[in-house]
């Protein structure tokens, strides 16, 4: 019947617009949740770089402290492009500077932060996060084992930029400028260490060297 076909029609229809309105919600929510966890990350990676993410934080305390504790600058380079950092601390009484590092491992980008004293020359810790390398070889630059020994570690020598390097396997005799690697996964740190001394080099005039 004609009454009944048009009832039909409405419903399917009405029923087409809520779907699509409600998917549309969903997928908005998710993007939101999405964004918001990809920037908790990243503040999380901050707060591990200088030391100060704990085990038992959650994520209303990671973003109180990241608030407390860190200020968000940028500097140019020689060629004028703009780079951001972080103060950790007063930016009139700096704890330390937080740089930003990303590149090329094996199978994905690696992003990063290193942390660096007040001196603007001695790590004061590193974190990796965000990326594909592979478990158990390569993604064991994340863990606390490896970034642990960046700490200490020098970036400047004799006033020159010579960041740090992650050697190929256990380091002969201790450097102030080099830090073992790991086995089984040369191509990612030597990605890491043309990664890490270019962008080191974009900080140059923050570094005041």
């Amino acid at each position: 019947m004609p009454g009944s076909n048009s009832y039909t029609y409405f419903f399917v229809i009405t029923m087409a617009v809520i779907s699509a309105l409600l998917l549309s919600v969903m997928k908005i929510s998710l993007q939101e949740r999405q964004e918001f966890n990809k920037a908790l990350d990243t503040k999380k990676n901050i707060l591990k770089a200088v030391g100060a993410l704990e085990p038992v934080m959650n994520s209303a305390d990671v973003e109180e402290l990241y608030t407390l504790k860190f200020t968000r600058q940028a500097v140019r380079d020689s060629q004028g492009n703009e780079h951001g950092f972080y103060i950790y601390g007063s930016p009139e009484s700096p704890e330390g500077y937080v740089l930003p590092i990303s590149g090329k491992g094996v199978w994905s980008t690696i992003n990063g932060f290193i942390a660096l004293e007040p001196d603007k020359n001695t790590v004061k810790g590193i974190s990796f996060y965000d990326h594909g390398e592979t478990p158990g070889l390569g993604g064991e630059i994340e863990k606390d084992f490896f970034t642990s020994r960046f700490a200490g570690k020098k970036i400047f020598k004799d006033g020159e930029l010579v960041s740090v390097t992650i050697a190929k396997g256990r380091l002969q005799e201790q450097s102030d400028y080099a830090v073992d690697g790991i086995s089984g996964a040369s191509l990612t740190t030597e990605g890491i260490n043309r990664f890490l001394r270019d962008d080191l080099t974009d900080y140059l005039m923050m570094l005041g060297k």
